[in-house]
């Protein structure tokens, strides 16, 4: 006799389908979400990586800024000191410059003139004079062109006047103060 299977065998293939059709789903979404949880908890790791990274190098450049603030003030104390250093050199070699001057006036001051104001602004400097003549006064510029550590005389004023026989030229006049080259050569030698 032939056997005939009367139990709904179809809907509980479709029912073992389905149930594992759902596991099979739930174990994707269980992949996924696994996944995506390593996935998401990597990134993490990497941010919190990059935090630490970020924060080190700001302690890094808070540290070089102050360094630098530091190098700055040393190097404004620097040239403040090479200033000072500069003024006392150039003090230094003009310090025989005014024995020289005053050398070189009493040298090149011709007989028969004297002078009433010397004035000194810079290398410039402006006397002011009584002479005997007009001719005194060309000496006296001759004699400074002539020198070496006055030049460029130059005649500003000059008025005659008479007093009874006596007649007087009073004169004005700018020159220049140089420095020979052997005196720049001694002086930094001494320095």
């Amino acid at each position: 006799m032939a056997r005939v299977n009367l139990l709904p065998w179809r809907e509980e293939l479709r029912q073992r389908k389905r149930t594992e059709y759902f596991v099979a789903l739930g174990v994707c979404a269980a992949a996924a979400l696994v996944a995506w949880l390593c996935v998401h908890l990597y990134y993490v790791d990497l941010i919190e990586n990059q935090g630490k990274r970020n924060a080190f190098l700001s302690s890094e450049i808070k540290k070089l800024d102050k360094k630098i603030s530091e190098i700055k003030r040393l190097e404004k104390e620097k040239e403040n000191l090479i200033a000072r250093m500069r003024a006392i050199e150039s003090l230094q070699t003009s310090r025989p410059l005014i024995v020289y001057l005053f050398d070189d006036l009493v040298r090149t001051l011709p007989e028969g003139a004297y002078l009433t104001e010397v004035t000194q602004r810079g290398r410039t400097i402006t006397v002011k004079g009584v002479a005997q003549s007009n001719a005194r006064v060309s000496s006296y510029m001759r004699n400074i062109e002539q020198s070496e550590r006055l030049k460029k005389p130059k005649l500003s004023i000059v008025e005659t006047a008479s007093k009874g026989a006596n007649r007087s030229a009073t004169f004005t006049l700018s020159f220049k103060q140089t420095v020979p080259k052997a005196d720049e050569d001694e002086q930094e030698e001494q320095l």
